[in-house]
Formats: C-alpha cells, structure tokens, sequence
C-alpha cells in the first residue's frame, strides 16, 4: 500500500515537473499571470469611470423635485437604464464572445478587446453599487451643500462622495476580485491570460490536471491577498471615522 502511494506521488510530482519546470514553462504562468492583473486594473478603472457616470445620472435623475423634471437628464437615465439592465442580464462569457468574434471580429488585440469587454461588464455592477452608496448618503448633505452656493457636481464630488465611499468600499473590493477571477473569460477569445496559458500547456504536454490545478492555486493565493489588503484598508476607514 504504501509503495503504491509512494508511486502515485512520484509519479505526480513528474507531471507537474513537466508542466512547471520542464521547457522553463514556469515563465508562461508569470506571462499570464501579468496579463490576468493588468487587464483587471485596466478593466476595473473603465468600470469605475462607466460606473460613477451612470451611478450620477441615475441618482441626479431620482433626486429631481417633483414636477422639475429635465427632459435630457431623462433620456440619460433612460439609456442608462438599458444599459445595465442589457448587461447586468446576460452572461458575461456572451458578452464578451460578442466583443471578441462580432464587434471586434477582425481585431488582434484580445488584450484591449477583453479589457472592453471586462470593464463594460464592470461598469454595470459599479454603477449599481455607487448608486446605492450615494442613495445611502443623507439628502440633508446635498442641500448643505447646495446652501454653501455648490453646483450639483460639486456638491457631488466634494461633500456626498467621500461619504458614500466609506460605505460602498467592501462591495467595491468584492467587484475587483471578482473581476480578477472573471477574466479567465477572456480565455475564450484567445487571450493569453492565466487560463489560457494553463490550457495551453496542458495541450502541449497533453496533461491538463497539473496546470489547471496550478492556476487554480495562483488564482486562490491573489485573492486571498487582495482579501486581506482589502481588510487593512476598511480598519483604517473605520478608525479614521472613530476619531
């Protein structure tokens, strides 16, 4: 018995030898590593710009006094809502096939084509998220504001943001990594992310259960850490808001 699993182990270890080590093919994790974690800042920072447009239109349009409606404040909160009812109800690995072999269907650039596609995606969810946050925010700190003779984008900016921030920060954390892990998405247009170089490996050395169980592995360990810096940074919120 134990002779077997003496064997089973080294013969384990030999495959994810020659996933990992042979052929230097360590390098092609890195490689796609850095890609994962550039196309997800790059994604989210679309997102969140997308996401505090829609989420100012869409608050601005339901803060409007009754019978003082602005018939193109309107039109935007309409095309908004589409938007993130389109996105936020179709899968993304749909969205992002669209992207990849239908919009861009003669682009090279997988990159930026699934950063498109990852940070309209983002955008969606962002917007919902600050909305909420900015909802969450006293309507007396809005007229405060207005009262000091502040226009409605920078009583925005300056005063109901800030606050707001503070409060959406963990469902922002959350959007990130999730982000993070959904760009193995883009493995389906041939970007060359984590996952695909994985898959690839595993096609070359025709074994895909040492690299996958790898990836899964790297995945695992950036989450964890983008967790816990996550952590740090709502204690300190929390006690700044204490002093």
């Amino acid at each position: 018995m134990l002779t077997e699993f003496a064997q089973w182990l080294t013969a384990l270890g030999g495959r994810f030898h020659t996933a990992f080590v042979e052929g230097d093919r360590w390098k092609l994790y890195l490689e796609g590593l850095g890609v994962t974690l550039g196309m997800t800042v790059v994604a989210l920072i679309l997102g969140m710009v997308l996401g505090v447009v829609v989420a100012v239109i869409r608050t601005a349009h339901d803060q409007q006094r009754p019978k003082q409606h602005n018939f193109l404040l309107g039109i935007l909160n309409l095309i908004c809502k589409i938007y993130t009812t389109i996105i936020r109800g179709t899968p993304m690995m749909v969205q992002i096939l669209i992207w990849g072999f239908v919009i861009f269907a003669s682009s090279r650039n997988k990159f930026m084509v699934g950063i498109i596609g990852l940070g309209i995606n983002s955008g969606a969810y962002v917007a919902e998220i600050v909305r909420g946050g900015l909802m969450s925010v006293d309507m007396g700190q809005m007229e405060a504001g207005r009262s000091l003779g502040l226009g409605y984008l920078d009583t925005m900016r300056f005063i109901v943001i800030p606050q707001a921030f503070k409060n959406i920060l963990p469902s922002l954390g959350n959007e990130f990594i999730t982000l993070f892990k959904d760009t193995s998405l883009v493995n389906a247009i041939g970007a060359a992310e984590l996952t695909y170089q994985a898959m690839r490996i595993g096609g070359r050395t025709y074994d895909y259960m040492p690299p996958l169980i790898g990836s899964a592995v790297m995945y695992l360990v950036i989450v964890i850490i983008f967790t816990w810096l996550q952590g740090i940074l709502e204690r300190r919120l929390r006690q700044s808001d204490r002093r």
